[in-house]
């Protein structure tokens, strides 16, 4: 899953690199940015568990956590993986209702394929 955010970060930069990202994620679902997502991403910032800075980052982890996503994977250690901001960021979460994914870099997610 992904949303409009991370295809327009996949489709930036060199345009070789972009088109080979792109095609990685063409077959993921798309989550929709809606007001919820919107209102979390604000209450992320108001809270100061994202920099007002970074609305960007907030609205990636609220998109998140609005779709009930069970991991946000990013390599952005300064606003989203940043274990001093975690349970700032799970907190606003959960007082808005909603469930926090696990954020995690690549390397963190290790998945059991032992169940195939």
């Amino acid at each position: 899953m992904v949303s409009q955010l991370v295809l327009d970060e996949c489709g930036g930069g060199d345009p070789s690199a972009a088109r080979e990202r792109l095609v990685a994620i063409e077959n993921f679902r798309l989550l929709a940015i809606t007001q919820e997502c919107r209102d979390l991403a604000t209450d992320l910032m108001k809270f100061k568990a994202v920099p007002e800075s970074e609305p960007r980052d907030a609205l990636h982890i609220s998109i998140a956590s609005v779709h009930s996503v069970e991991y946000l994977v990013t390599w952005n250690f300064k606003h989203i993986a940043n274990a001093s901001l975690r349970s700032r960021i799970e907190s606003v979460i959960r007082a808005a209702g909603f469930e926090p994914p696990v954020i995690c870099t690549p390397q963190e997610l290790v998945l059991d394929d032992t169940n195939d």
